[in-house]
């Protein structure tokens, strides 16, 4: 069965929760070795993650995820901060010509992250954030990493959303086990390896007006009213196919998910399902989905941030395929 905004992986949830970053108190003096998170891990709010899990996971400063500004006409409102979901879906409903766009944090915004995980006690920090082919954000977080002190490992993850996301908790998870931040960084990178991205969106012309298609392939959509399936690949929105209806592209977009399900190993497949101003379509997607990978852990469903529901408009299903795994402790090997 679907699961909205899950408290996060089970093995990650027990990892973390007698963990505290404390000093030990002279006057309770240490009796034997303890095991002590080295690294932090910030991200960005592209990354999609439940809210839920983040407020579990970032106790101690463990976890910092920067709100991604969105504009809608003159005002800026911050991901996380404002409730914007609402003023969005209107703008763009109502085609009214106000402009929403979206913009990269600022590198002060980084800046301010990495000296609260050092203030926090971390040795290290990795950074992981949405594609630099979709955002200068990558850029922000690396002219902020040659400002600080502390050592940070800027990781541009050529994803987005729960793809993106996947990779910060398999991060987050080595961190727990108190790895350091070249294996911290490893963990995210063999998620974000295991990981695609399929979505269907009714219109391309967010996706043209935002730069992330071209205005010929949105203009021969319109013209023929093709229902494309998209994908992430190597950091870019690329086309998959072309289908002549919105019901037959969400049928052929879960086709395609179940397809790369099947190609994982038994019981390993992980799915999320994002959507935007539909969430009756995403429900009914994820329970065919949690139906068609039977033995796999529930589908999530959450609706896209406002970061990248800006760009993909109303009506988007996004279906993201991942493996679950914990990375391994002091006794066991590499991700399982």
């Amino acid at each position: 069965m679907p699961h909205r905004d899950p408290a996060g992986w089970p093995w990650l949830k027990e990892r973390l929760s007698g963990f505290r970053q404390a000093r030990p108190s002279p006057a309770a003096p240490v009796t034997g070795p303890a095991a002590v998170v080295r690294t932090a891990v910030v991200t960005d709010s592209a990354a999609a993650l439940p809210a839920d899990w983040v407020r579990t996971v970032s106790v101690d400063g463990r976890l910092t995820v920067v709100p991604m500004p969105v504009m809608v006409g003159a005002e800026i409102y911050g991901e996380g901060e404002d409730d914007i979901t609402d003023t969005i879906a209107l703008a763009l409903a109502l085609a009214s010509g106000t402009p929403v766009k979206t913009s990269r944090p600022s590198p002060g915004q980084f800046e301010q992250a990495y000296l609260a995980a050092q203030r926090h006690g971390f040795e290290s920090v990795v950074s992981l954030h949405i594609s630099g082919d979709l955002s200068g954000t990558v850029d922000s977080a690396r002219l902020a990493a040659a400002r600080v002190g502390i050592p940070v490992e800027v990781l541009d993850s050529r994803t987005v959303g729960m793809a993106q996301g996947m990779a910060v908790q398999n991060a987050v998870g080595a961190a727990a086990y108190g790895r350091a931040a070249a294996d911290v960084r490893e963990a995210a990178e063999q998620g974000l390896a295991r990981t695609k991205v399929y979505f269907y969106v009714p219109s391309l012309e967010q996706l043209r007006r935002g730069g992330r298609i071209g205005a010929a392939a949105s203009l021969w959509g319109t013209m023929f009213a093709i229902k494309p399936i998209l994908a992430v690949e190597d950091g870019k929105v690329v086309p998959l196919e072309k289908v002549r209806s919105a019901a037959k592209a969400i049928a052929r977009l879960k086709e395609i998910a179940v397809a790369d399900a099947a190609g994982r190993a038994a019981g390993l497949a992980r799915i999320a399902v994002h959507h935007f101003g539909n969430p009756a379509e995403a429900e009914q997607l994820a329970l065919e989905l949690a139906a068609a990978v039977p033995g796999s852990p529930p589908v999530q469903i959450s609706a896209l941030p406002a970061v990248l529901a800006a760009h993909a408009g109303l009506g988007v299903l996004a279906v993201v395929v991942g493996e679950s795994g914990a990375p391994a402790g002091p006794e066991t090997s590499a991700l399982s």
